[in-house]
């Protein structure tokens, strides 16, 4: 057991702790360069980064793409946050929280800035009217697992990624604790999806978009390599669903935009136009 640790009366901020993201956390929010961002020329402008987060926002995309709506079009421009692109006066602007993804809507004057990805998939499925729900009961039961799934989400990237994954030092409380509650929300998923073929009932909805890039990760292992330490294979009915989610072709353009690591094949920094899948 790790030894014992007393919190100070006061906490103070020490720069050297915090592992690999020690460089580009800090307990203060606003910029910390001047740099306006890139605009390119669509209506949707999005600045992102592949993760989870952002991955939810590209396949909302190009799920509104394949269903024909061309107002949906949008150039997707890279944030390395590893970097800190995320704290330059341009990006605060559009999002004061300095996180990916963020997405400015100039197809209205004056234009709509919109952060926090579950804001902005709300958003976009009212903008076009796809994906969700228009009947009261279905539609507020799709938002239940929207809400549910940016609830979670912090427990599982923040907690067992963080913990399990990149912290610079092991230690078996956190990793229980959260590991713990890993496998309980994904027990959660599991027993609502053994009734039904979605998240939200029987029918593709921004429920599912938000929920697949994060626990369709866990089960499919692309996600810290830890499906065997949570025992993925065990919740069979998020593994059918993570899979015939996969299948899509928009989720698969979708999880491609603004990646920079894993396969060369399934990066695409930067989306300006449709053809750039073809790259």
């Amino acid at each position: 057991m790790a030894e014992s640790y007393t919190p100070p009366r006061v906490w103070r901020w020490n720069k050297s702790n915090g592992g690999e993201f020690a460089h580009i956390n800090r307990p203060i929010a606003g910029a910390t360069h001047e740099k306006e961002l890139p605009v390119g020329k669509h209506p949707l402008q999005l600045y992102s980064l592949g993760t989870p987060n952002g991955q939810k926002v590209t396949i909302m995309l190009e799920e509104l793409l394949e269903r024909g709506h061309h107002g949906a079009e949008y150039d997707a421009h890279l944030v390395e946050i590893t970097k800190g692109d995320q704290f330059s006066t341009g990006f605060v602007a559009l999002n004061p929280n300095s996180k990916i993804p963020a997405l400015l809507d100039r197809s209205t004057d004056p234009a709509i800035r919109v952060f926090e990805s579950g804001a902005i998939l709300l958003y976009l499925a009212e903008k076009f009217g796809e994906l969700l729900p228009t009947d009261l009961a279905q539609r507020t039961e799709c938002l239940c697992w929207l809400f549910w799934q940016m609830a979670s989400a912090p427990l599982v990237g923040g907690g067992f990624g963080h913990f399990y994954a990149y912290a610079p030092e092991k230690y078996e409380y956190p990793i229980d604790r959260y590991t713990m509650e890993t496998k309980r929300q994904l027990d959660v998923l599991d027993r609502r999806l053994a009734e039904h073929s979605y998240v939200a009932g029987n029918e593709y909805t921004i429920a599912d978009i938000a929920v697949w890039p994060w626990y369709g990760a866990l089960v499919r292992n692309d996600a810290y390599n830890a499906a065997e330490f949570l025992e993925a294979a065990t919740y069979t009915n998020v593994i059918r669903w993570a899979e015939q989610i996969a299948e899509r072709p928009a989720v698969q353009r979708g999880r491609r935009v603004n990646r920079t690591w894993g396969e060369p094949a399934g990066q695409l920094p930067e989306r300006h136009d449709a053809s750039d899948f073809d790259k």
